[in-house]
């Protein structure tokens, strides 16, 4: 019958279109390396030469940026910090910790201290010493490297983890993880604008504990 054969032409199509299909898996970090995208290389051509000069340069002392942060943003932001104009980016700063620890967790792979800057005895900041590190505060607090210049979300993040991963092999796994609360910690980094409440979450790319 002329409907059924119409039918049947149908469904040969929409079965042909199928089969024309292909999925295409996104790519794992070595793969992507080996088609020309190394994070890992592009991070630690710029580290000595670019990333840690400008957050020594750009840095403020952790309780001026924060205090500004808190009555002005974006004067805050202009002077200390840096966001990716697309999107809704949060500002993340730069700034320069001196103190003493006073909380140290070192057993999870999340490892952090947390630092008295004013000496009065309460955190100021939680500064994380991995292995495995939260966010990703270096990247976003670079003015040099933007969004636009990756191809996809998946190579910017991609990026972001990069700089976790050399600053870990670079200056934390060297840190001694013994009897760390009373000593004192001198540190540049950068930090994301953290929740109302919360401790800055700060990413060291210089670190020095002792005394």
């Amino acid at each position: 019958m002329p409907g059924m054969r119409g039918a049947s032409v149908i469904v040969l199509a929409v079965m042909m279109g199928l089969a024309g299909c292909k999925i295409i898996k996104t790519p794992t970090a070595e793969e992507s390396a080996t088609g020309g995208f190394d994070p890992d290389r592009m991070v630690a051509e710029i580290w000595e030469s670019k990333v840690v000069p400008y957050l020594d340069k750009r840095a403020g002392p952790l309780s001026e940026v924060a205090s500004l942060a808190a009555s002005n943003l974006e004067a805050a932001g202009a002077k200390y910090g840096h966001k990716e104009k697309q999107g809704s980016a949060p500002w993340t700063f730069a700034a320069r910790l001196s103190g003493t620890i006073v909380k140290a967790e070192t057993k999870s792979r999340s490892a952090y201290v947390e630092v008295d800057a004013d000496g009065d005895g309460k955190a100021d900041a939680r500064v994380q010493i991995g292995p495995a590190i939260r966010g990703t505060a270096i990247r976003d607090s670079l003015d040099f490297v933007n969004f636009n210049e990756f191809k996809n979300q998946i190579e910017w993040a991609q990026y972001g983890k990069a700089f976790n991963t050399h600053v870990n092999g670079l200056v934390l796994e060297k840190l001694s993880r013994d009897q760390l609360v009373g000593k004192k910690l001198e540190a540049v980094g950068a930090y994301p604008v953290p929740a109302k409440g919360q401790l800055p979450l700060f990413v060291p790319v210089e670190l020095t504990v002792g005394g």
